[in-house]
């Protein structure tokens, strides 16, 4: 008799417009908690992996000695250190991003200069800054650290690029979930007509919010406007993508793919050498650290953009 109650009661509920809400509350609970795991764990990794640096110039054999033992242990051994004789090819490697900082040394003298770029990415300038005087200090000489490519007065911390990105992302793909639910009868191509001009507008507000209303920074606008307004666009045809393979549950994979992996893993509120190696790995294939890195080229490296 009681297996009977329990099954009808069972039915009951299953028939009834409770079931869709509990497992909305129970995706929504477990979408907050991996929400604030994905974040936690992209900026709690204290020990970088892989951080490029270029020394320039040429040291007397003893203080050359004294010196690498130094940097190959410094920083746990995360330091990837190349050698050029020139400076100017040293600061190009910093403009097409291939380097975060250059040590310069001289022979016969124990000054050294380390030029960081806060451009490349500010969380590693920083952790550059308080980090390597020490270890060249160790190692018997005197420290000058210069920021060669600061970021934009603005935007001290350089998280301004992120929150575009962020909410171009979020944006993009509820702007298709609101599609969905008031606008249903638009055939698909008018539902991309409209993807595309909310994309659009919206890129365009966002530009010109940053640049031009509160000035946080000095946008290339035409080239910002149009990286906002793609990435608008491909994270609403993402969802809708997504919609037309699962269904009701299209929130799923939508969520996992921008928010818990995209986000996280863009560069944007950590930069990449201090990522944990899986999302430093998967980043640049994603919406989001697709759109940080052109937006973040094109304002700060625009003599070096590439496809």
């Amino acid at each position: 008799m009681t297996d009977t109650r329990a099954r009808r009661a069972w039915d009951e509920f299953r028939d009834s417009r409770f079931l869709p809400a509990t497992v909305l509350v129970l995706i929504l609970s477990c979408a907050a908690t991996q929400f604030v795991a994905s974040y936690t764990y992209a900026a709690a990794n204290d020990k970088p992996e892989n951080i490029p640096i270029v020394v320039v110039g040429t040291l007397a054999p003893s203080a050359a000695a004294a010196l690498e033992p130094e940097l190959e242990g410094a920083l746990g051994g995360s330091l990837q250190v190349q050698h050029v004789d020139d400076r100017s090819q040293a600061v190009e490697m910093i403009n097409e991003q291939k380097v975060f900082a250059i040590i310069e040394t001289r022979s016969g003298s124990t000054h050294l200069a380390l030029d960081v770029s806060g451009a490349s990415g500010q969380t590693v300038a920083t952790l550059l800054e308080e980090s390597m005087p020490p270890v060249l200090q160790k190692a018997g000489f005197t420290v000058t650290v210069t920021d060669i490519k600061p970021l934009q007065d603005g935007d001290p911390h350089g998280l301004t690029i992120f929150y575009m990105t962020l909410a171009s992302v979020i944006v993009g793909f509820v702007g298709d979930v609101q599609l969905g639910v008031h606008a249903r009868s638009l055939r698909p191509w008018e539902r991309i007509g409209f993807t595309a001009a909310y994309s659009i507008f919206g890129g365009f507000g966002m530009a010109a919010v940053v640049d031009w209303l509160l000035g946080a920074l000095d946008l290339p606008f035409v080239e910002s406007w149009f990286i906002l307004t793609l990435t608008l666009f491909t994270c609403g045809m993402v969802f809708t993508m997504f919609s037309s393979l699962f269904g009701r549950w299209v929130m799923i994979p939508t969520w996992l793919v921008m928010v818990l992996l995209g986000n996280p893993s863009s560069g944007g509120a950590v930069s990449w050498p201090l990522l944990p190696r899986l999302l430093a790995t998967i980043g640049g294939w994603l919406p989001p650290g697709a759109s940080v890195n052109a937006q973040h080229t094109a304002v700060y490296f625009p003599d070096h953009q590439y496809v």
